[in-house]
């Protein structure tokens, strides 16, 4: 364990907290005396998995599928719409 007074742990707080996550303790003094501890977390969430799914097939014609439908919701048509059921 290595002691580090508050001054030096402002100034190279990354490197401490590198050393840290290699599995060093680091003690923080203030006026000479252990104030502090910085040490390394314990591994408490799963780590994220890449690319886990399955590859999804994407259609040739994915970019007008539904061209004509959002081309009548931006124009302001309800022709291509069903019409709403009031309760």
């Amino acid at each position: 364990m290595k002691s580090v007074n508050i001054h030096e742990a402002k100034t190279h707080l990354s490197r401490l907290v590198e050393r840290v996550q290699a599995g060093e303790e680091i003690i923080i003094a203030k006026a000479g005396r252990p104030a502090a501890r910085l040490v390394p977390i314990e591994g408490t969430r799963m780590p994220v998995r890449i690319g886990g799914l399955k590859p999804v097939p994407v259609p040739d014609n994915f970019n007008t599928l539904f061209e004509e439908e959002i081309a009548a919701l931006f124009a302001g048509s309800t022709a291509s719409r069903p019409a709403r059921r009031r309760k």
